[in-house]
């Protein structure tokens, strides 16, 4: 294929709901339904759990409409905070938010993670929850100095960032400044959680081809070792889909702490 022909998201966009049909439905063709909500939703509850990562605000910066990420961290923070880069994603999420006709339906993932959960809370009281959590949801543009321009976004206690910045990214000099975009919403000592899609090239919506920059496991640890960074916990989730829509090989999961 031509590399015109591919498309960028900073430049493009996407069309979200095309997105989270096409990846995240509930439908019986959808190829990537355990691998991109069953393997990460069973990982991140599990870790979470384990783990003594908890408190006020969650920030979470992540690719396109996706929310069904955040469930495992409800019953660890008291506020969630929403950064999109794209009006689309975020009017998407607003839908479901003020369940609005004709908003997609999460309501397989809230499933999922209930059954995980020991079925403590009902499917419609673990959606609840989550919206009330969600307290802002806000469009951020990596081209400012501070994204969130005009607004001034308190730092998190922790950071929760899911693909973006192998969406957005053009080589390894890009993948660095964006990343650091990211970082910058992690007060000292907060917790980075971070998922990733491995030695990817692209993923299609539709007739679209578009870019995702292709790194490894050890690319995305001497990043983070980088930028002050240590590791306590990486995990790799190997791909059991068969399908010609996206060529990642397995997702990163990665949890660091920033030195003080």
């Amino acid at each position: 294929m031509d590399s015109q022909s591919i498309k960028f998201y900073l430049t493009h966009g996407f069309h979200s709901r095309n997105y989270l049909d096409t990846y995240l439905s509930n439908k019986p063709d959808t190829a990537f339904l355990y691998d991109f909500i069953h393997l990460p939703l069973q990982a991140l509850q599990k870790l979470m759990e384990k783990s003594h990562i908890r408190g006020g605000l969650l920030i979470d910066i992540s690719m396109g409409s996706v929310i069904h990420h955040l469930y495992p961290f409800c019953d660890f923070f008291k506020d969630i905070i929403l950064l999109r880069l794209h009006e689309r994603c975020i009017m998407e999420i607003n839908k479901w938010l003020d369940a609005r006709t004709g908003a997609f339906d999460w309501s397989h993932t809230s499933t999922i993670i209930t059954e995980l959960q020991g079925r403590r809370e009902t499917c419609e009281e673990k959606e609840a929850k989550m919206k009330k959590k969600i307290k802002n949801v806000i469009r951020c543009d990596f081209g400012e100095e501070n994204p969130t321009h005009p607004l001034v976004v308190p730092q998190a206690d922790c950071l929760m960032t899911a693909a973006l910045s192998d969406l957005i990214s053009k080589d390894q000099e890009d993948y660095i400044r964006n990343l650091r975009k990211i970082l910058c919403f992690l007060k000292p000592g907060g917790h980075l959680i971070f998922l990733g899609a491995l030695n990817t090239t692209y993923f299609l919506i539709g007739e679209d081809r578009y870019h995702m920059f292709s790194y490894d496991e050890e690319f995305v640890r001497k990043v983070l070792h980088g930028e002050g960074f240590i590791i306590d916990h990486c995990e790799v989730l190997r791909r059991t889909a068969d399908s010609n829509l996206s060529d990642y090989q397995g997702l990163i999961i990665i949890v660091a702490h920033r030195q003080i």
